[in-house]
């Protein structure tokens, strides 16, 4: 009896733990949230009055839209090209007899290991030693790098608990490599595809240190924001988070409805 009461003391202050961790993650998010429908120029509190005044401010601020269209793009073309080598990485690392399968994984994880900072900077300098100039093309080019190791782990996790008898079976009925891969393996990958794509155009769309060295005139949307912070913290800045928030965490969920779904058909 004894045990068991102490059993339940201790998940307790588990709980109590938990959910004092959980409002320490969450705090800081609902505060960006309720200043967001501050009626005043200045962020703080009391607040006395609420307004959406902020967002309309912001869906009408012309250098938001184009720092959004422009961090977008960025996300988009980086995250395809991520996901064309991760992809050929995963597969060509997948093969048993494989020559120098560690040496190629590392090289492969290493956008992960290295600091943003040290990758930003070796990445101008490489960028201004090939002649291509600071802009959208840099930085597609350091997103992209630093996409890889998500694609091509997720892709190969996924490999290595596909059964081979699948893929056995497609060729005993004449199917060869390219039409096995398109047809079987590829479908196959699709969760982990799905799931790898929205993260690396998350953390594109997030990245900050990379654009900011790699920018030229026109800013990214973190960028932006970290300009104008400069200006003073304002509702609209709070405004924007909340947008970019809310969008995320509907990505987020759908994203992961998606994946559930086919993986339970698959």
């Amino acid at each position: 009896m004894k045990f068991f009461t102490k059993l339940t003391q201790n998940w307790s202050w588990l709980g109590f733990a938990y959910a004092a961790f959980a409002f320490y993650l969450l705090s800081p998010l609902m505060i960006v949230v309720m200043m967001s429908f501050k009626d005043g120029v200045f962020l703080g509190f009391p607040i006395e009055k609420w307004t959406t005044r902020w967002f309309l401010e912001v869906a009408q601020d012309r250098e938001f839209h184009s720092a959004l269209g422009l961090s977008l793009y960025i996300a988009v073309i980086s995250t395809l090209i991520a996901l064309i080598v991760g992809v050929w990485v995963a597969v060509l690392l997948a093969r048993a007899k494989l020559w120098g399968r560690p040496i190629i994984f590392a090289l492969a994880c290493m956008p992960l290991v290295v600091p943003s900072i040290v990758s930003a900077i070796s990445l101008r300098i490489f960028a201004q030693s090939v002649g291509i100039p600071p802009g959208t093309t840099a930085i597609i080019m350091a997103h992209a790098i630093h996409s890889v190791p998500y694609m091509t782990l997720m892709a190969l996790t996924r490999l290595n608990g596909m059964p081979k008898n699948i893929t056995e079976a497609a060729r005993d009925l004449g199917a060869d490599s390219f039409v096995t891969f398109v047809r079987v393996t590829l479908p196959y990958l699709m969760p982990a595809l799905i799931g790898g794509t929205v993260f690396s155009m998350l953390s594109s769309f997030d990245d900050f240190v990379r654009s900011f060295f790699l920018g030229g005139y026109n800013p990214t949307l973190p960028v932006l924001i970290y300009g104008r912070i400069f200006s003073g913290l304002t509702p609209s800045l709070a405004a924007m988070s909340t947008m970019i928030l809310v969008v995320t965490i509907c990505i987020g969920l759908y994203t992961e409805r998606m994946v559930r779904r086919r993986m339970n058909n698959g």
